[in-house]
């Protein structure tokens, strides 16, 4: 079988920044089609922001092609790579209305959300509170952010055990009397106001958040000093909250969107979000299609990943 391949690069026909409140605005483009069926992107992170290769997963000529920055990040204003923005207005359910807001400010009825990592969190979570505005779901590296989650990537007995010299610098970046709470700790550093103390905390909590993105090690993004901040700001502050989402968890709404037709996707050495995740949204949604890539780690690029992607929206192109 051929594996499907990246759509070639295109770029943006219409982009702006949105005012969604709380003194905020987002950054949002469209490529491909302005007559064809739309798709919104949700990128993840949280915090990590567009790149342009997430254009590619999309037949332009089939696809009016949404993307945007959510909140404090990217292009989007004001940037929590200044120590002094507050992120209080930043939480799940204010990037869900700012979905809403988009779509209206877009004149879309109903389009099809297509989320990795921490945006299949927010698509999940924004198609349970929106249901009938979504087409079709699809889903990768599912995240679902429960304490078993969190456990498996900040205590020892989890991703720690595959990658002990990772785990090591991450873990010793932090003095031994506070390492039984490692993400308070971190807190505490990342949002000190000096960069002399913000600044390596951030580095090493990336560091560590990249250290098991992809089945085979690629060199880590090269991040300037405020990209750092605003990733690590961001990502921490959704951890330490739970993700921000209902205390009985994503699972417990699957009825309000069985109808939808879903594609899950999941590598099966995916060391960020562990296949466990992606198998217990398909227990409680049998009727989701459903794609254990065995040769696939944490990487919506990795080239299995990307077929059964890039196969599900040619697909649903046709819908």
């Amino acid at each position: 079988m051929a594996l499907k391949e990246f759509y070639p690069p295109i770029e943006p026909y219409d982009s702006g920044l949105l005012d969604v409140g709380d003194g905020n605005e987002i950054y949002w483009e469209t490529c491909g089609n302005p007559a064809g069926k739309p798709v919104v992107f949700l990128h993840g992170g949280p915090g990590g922001g567009l790149l342009p290769a997430f254009r590619r997963f999309f037949d332009p000529a089939a696809y009016r092609i949404v993307l945007f920055d959510q909140r404090n990040c990217g292009a989007s204003r004001p940037s929590a790579a200044d120590p002094a923005v507050s992120l209080r207005h930043n939480t799940t359910s204010h990037l869900v209305a700012d979905m809403e807001r988009l779509r209206e400010h877009l004149s879309v009825d109903r389009w099809l959300v297509f989320g990795g990592s921490w945006g299949s969190t927010l698509a999940l979570s924004y198609a349970q509170a929106h249901p009938g505005r979504v087409t079709e779901l699809v889903l990768r590296g599912i995240y679902l952010v429960r304490r078993s989650d969190e456990d498996w990537t900040f205590t020892s007995s989890g991703a720690a055990r595959l990658f002990p010299a990772e785990w090591a610098a991450f873990r010793d970046a932090i003095p031994a009397d506070e390492r039984h709470d490692l993400i308070a700790a971190y807190g505490r550093r990342i949002g000190d106001p000096d960069p002399a103390v913000h600044l390596p905390a951030a580095r090493a909590w990336m560091d560590w958040e990249f250290s098991a993105n992809t089945l085979l090690p690629v060199d880590p993004p090269e991040l300037d000093d405020g990209a750092v901040l605003l990733f690590a700001r961001i990502t921490h502050h959704y951890i330490s909250n739970g993700g921000f989402l209902p205390k009985e968890g994503l699972l417990a709404g699957i009825d309000r969107i069985r109808h939808i037709p879903t594609v899950i996707v999941n590598g099966r050495y995916d060391m960020k979000t562990p296949p466990d995740q992606a198998w217990d949204l398909h227990q409680a949604w049998p009727e989701a299609e459903f794609h254990l890539v065995e040769d696939a780690g944490h990487g919506g690029s990795e080239p299995g990943t990307r077929h059964r992607l890039i196969d599900a929206t040619d697909r649903f192109r046709r819908r």
